[in-house]
């Protein structure tokens, strides 16, 4: 494996390749290039650590280890027996394998996966007289196998467990935004860290902490154990430590307030469990608090938030959206608020044209996440003064 110049594919959610390549090329992404929930680019091993340490935006990182067309099953089967599964593995290690298959010609994708695995294990057994073990749970490397009709591409997966999986959430609440998506959201609204933030329907925080983390410039696997890369034959703990040392030192001083609102004492609770496992409590506060009994008091102040919109939670739809629209236009005047929804039908209540709408998925619901703009005084006064911005 030439370490200098990986090709690098990195996994994000829909509608976040932007800021995605953003963050990738702040890192030192090289021939960045955007793909339908991925971007490609390349980089050296020093890169593909910070990648992983630092994106807030990836889902995963792999590294494409070979790559070659297939018309049968047994053609399939000859070239991954062939390949040397040894210059990435050893024999006493555990693999997993993840699939994406999209073909006719190999429609059963279990099938397929299974074929991979009896090949590495062929491949050990004949050359080692030995078999390698399959560990699904936490293995020690984790392959990744993508058929595009006969295009067959085997990657190494660096990240290990998805990046989501940042290793602050203590507690879950009824329906909690994924991690990646909930700063992917932040970033797409402007949120840098200055100013202040409110989420006022925070449910167990996700959006508080990954608001935290962004205007401290802390990495967001900061508290993350391990990573696939350190279990390679390469690896070089010496580079990640310095890595991780030269991000640490980085972290800024926050002076403005992120709070968050819930109805739900219970919900509460989990925030204040996350928050304290991200140690975030001198930087996020939380209430109990019924958003639409509440006035604006933080200036200037970003909100964005997650209302409940799906089956998952009952709520009177109609009501409820007209309601945010009220405390929108009587309590929240020079405001820029920002949340995602389902529910398309129910936002028209809401009764305020969004500025702005992005088509965003949360897990496999399309949602739109949608910018509304409250503010006194004259339109064309505050599109020139956002201009300047």
């Amino acid at each position: 494996m030439d370490t200098e110049n990986l090709k690098i594919q990195i996994k994000t959610f829909f509608g976040l390749e932007p800021i995605l390549a953003e963050e990738v090329k702040k890192l030192g992404g090289r021939n960045v290039e955007l793909k339908n929930r991925a971007v490609n680019c390349e980089g050296d091993l020093g890169f593909l650590y910070k990648v992983n340490y630092s994106a807030r935006t990836a889902l995963k990182v792999l590294v494409p280890i070979d790559e070659f067309k297939a018309y049968n099953e047994t053609k399939y089967y000859d070239k991954l027996f062939k390949f040397e599964w040894d210059e990435f593995m050893d024999v006493n290690q555990t693999f997993a394998i993840d699939s994406t298959v999209n073909s006719e010609r190999f429609s059963h994708s279990q099938f397929m996966t299974f074929k991979m695995k009896d090949a590495i294990v062929d491949y050990f057994q004949n050359k080692y007289g030995k078999r390698p073990s399959i560990e699904t749970k936490s293995p020690d490397i984790k392959f990744h196998l993508h058929i595009d009709r006969e295009l067959v591409t085997i990657s190494l997966d660096s990240s290990g467990d998805a990046l989501f999986k940042r290793g602050y959430r203590k507690e879950q609440g009824e329906a909690p935004i994924n991690e990646v998506l909930a700063s992917g959201m932040l970033q797409l609204a402007g949120w840098d860290g200055k100013g202040n933030f409110l989420d006022p329907m925070c449910g167990s925080g996700t959006l508080l902490i990954e608001a935290a983390m962004i205007a401290l410039d802390l990495p967001a696997q900061t508290f993350r154990k391990r990573f696939g890369f350190q279990n390679w034959k390469n690896y070089d703990a010496d580079l990640f430590s310095k890595i991780k040392e030269v991000r640490i030192n980085r972290v800024r001083e926050f002076t403005g307030k992120i709070v968050g609102y819930d109805i739900d004492g219970r919900m509460l609770n989990a925030a204040e469990a996350n928050i304290e496992s991200a140690e975030m409590e001198d930087i996020i506060e939380v209430r109990r608090e019924n958003f639409f009994d509440t006035k604006k008091d933080l200036f200037p102040l970003l909100m964005v938030f997650n209302p409940p919109y799906d089956e998952r939670i009952s709520i009177n739809d109609d009501d409820f959206y007209k309601k945010i629209g009220d405390t929108f236009k009587t309590s929240y005047p020079n405001t820029l608020a920002w949340l995602i929804s389902s529910d398309l039908e129910a936002v028209k209540k809401i009764g305020l044209r969004p500025s702005r709408k992005i088509k965003l998925f949360n897990g496999k619901l399309e949602t739109r996440f949608l910018q509304y703009e409250m503010y006194e005084g004259t339109k064309k006064l505050h599109k020139l003064e956002n201009k300047e911005d």
